[in-house]
């Protein structure tokens, strides 16, 4: 998949970063999945094991290679190729932030969570929910806002807290945080809503956090399945948040139905037109001083 926004290696890491503690992951999610930089989505592991049957010679004869499912096989691969491009945009966008910051001190906000702050699905990397409220921040308010993106593609709860808040700069103007879809998939309920609780209540005051998408009608019946579970996970964002007076950015009652064009190619990351929903939960939950004329 082509795209036309540029990326360029930075000769030094973004954020200098200090000595990672240990991350504790399922044996089997690490065999199945990757570690680190090459780790595939759930969703990325089933469409590779998809794709042996879509690309085998008898797919053409039957008719699986070009139809819905082979298509969507097709749109994972490429939907890996801009997890690569889009984290390479991101590092050297962090890099020319912390230099810009450093000579013109302005407005700095700083995005924690996984791939949907990185903006995947969208055609380029401020198609996203960053990008989109960014711009939206500096035309509602007249400041050069900047922000920092300290997200990563498939992080987990878990890695928000062990990789990306201790390279949080020193009182930046605001924090957003979303995460927890991985570990629907990595983590036991018991862990998921114990790290849940613990990043919490390691958050910054004023962190606005964003809760998870209900997918009502979405992947048949494990998207109807996942209601529940996800709404209790809801829940607990909601009841922590409150006793820590921190907003929460309602993407479960943005990002709703219908879903026609919502979704990217991989019919998991929200597409452009679905990034906008969740770009207005967040805009709704900022404080209103960061918010006004928005």
């Amino acid at each position: 998949m082509q795209r036309s926004f540029a990326v360029s290696r930075p000769a030094r890491p973004a954020v200098s970063r200090p000595a990672r503690p240990a991350v504790s992951r399922p044996a089997w999610a690490n065999a199945i999945g990757g570690t680190g930089p090459s780790r595939k989505s759930p969703v990325e592991i089933l469409a590779n094991a998809a794709s042996v049957v879509t690309r085998s010679p008898y797919a053409g004869l039957c008719g699986i290679r070009n139809g819905k499912f082979g298509r969507w096989t097709d749109g994972i691969s490429a939907m890996r190729e801009d997890c690569v491009a889009f984290a390479a945009y991101w590092r050297a966008h962090n890099e020319r932030v912390l230099r810009e910051h450093e000579a013109d001190p302005g407005p700095l906000w700083v995005a924690l969570g996984d791939s949907t702050a990185q903006g995947l699905g969208a055609p380029d990397p401020h198609g996203g929910y960053v990008g989109q409220a960014l711009r939206q921040l500096r035309r509602g308010t007249g400041q050069p806002w900047r922000v920092l993106n300290l997200s990563v593609s498939g992080a987990l709860i878990r890695d928000v807290i062990a990789e990306q808040l201790p390279c949080l700069p020193a009182a930046p103007d605001l924090v957003t945080c979303g995460a927890g879809a991985n570990d629907i998939f990595y983590s036991t309920p018991a862990r998921l809503f114990s790290d849940l609780r613990t990043l919490l209540a390691k958050l910054p005051d004023g962190t606005v956090v964003l809760d998870l998408p209900l997918l009502t009608g979405v992947w048949w019946i494990a998207g109807r399945m996942s209601v529940p579970y996800i709404t209790r996970i809801n829940r607990v964002i909601r009841e922590v948040a409150l006793d820590r007076a921190l907003p929460v950015a309602e993407v479960s009652a943005h990002f709703t139905p219908p879903w026609n064009g919502k979704f990217s190619c991989d019919s998991f990351h929200p597409s452009q037109d679905g990034y906008r929903d969740w770009t207005r939960a967040l805009l709704a939950a900022l404080p209103a001083q960061r918010s006004r004329r928005i």
